[in-house]
């Protein structure tokens, strides 16, 4: 029954900083992206529905002020994809890179004393169990 309890590499990757970082920085990034852009896509919606003339307003010839925010989705999808790329490169790589070394080496410190991280008490194959 106490082998039920013990912690997997997995979870000691889980609670280890490094980790924690790679995901505090993921989400500092992501969630404020995901909530513009779901706020200019509602507003697209939102517009489209009940804002008829506005949105039938002729810009030139039969380019509408609709058809230009529909266009403006996909201009700001491709946007927010290389603004992340860029990000993950930049910033996110390098971190995530130092984190899996740390695991394959089975030598990933999370503050403690943990000695099966540290004395080579882990499994040989450098999977995350």
């Amino acid at each position: 029954m106490s082998e039920s309890h013990q912690e997997t590499d997995y979870q000691r990757v889980q609670r280890s900083p490094e980790f924690q970082d790679l995901r505090r920085r993921f989400r500092n990034f992501v969630f404020p992206m995901t909530a513009l852009f779901l706020a200019w896509y509602f507003l697209y919606v939102l517009l489209a529905n009940y804002a008829h003339d506005f949105m039938s307003t002729r810009v030139t010839g039969n380019i509408t002020v609709g058809l230009l925010f529909g266009l403006g989705q996909f201009v700001s999808t491709f946007v927010i994809t290389m603004t992340y790329a860029r990000w993950a490169n930049q910033k996110q790589d390098a971190v995530a890179e130092n984190l899996r070394e740390h695991i394959e080496s089975g030598a990933l410190i999370d503050g403690g004393a943990d000695e099966s991280l540290q004395g080579g008490a882990r499994r040989g194959d450098g999977g995350l169990a």
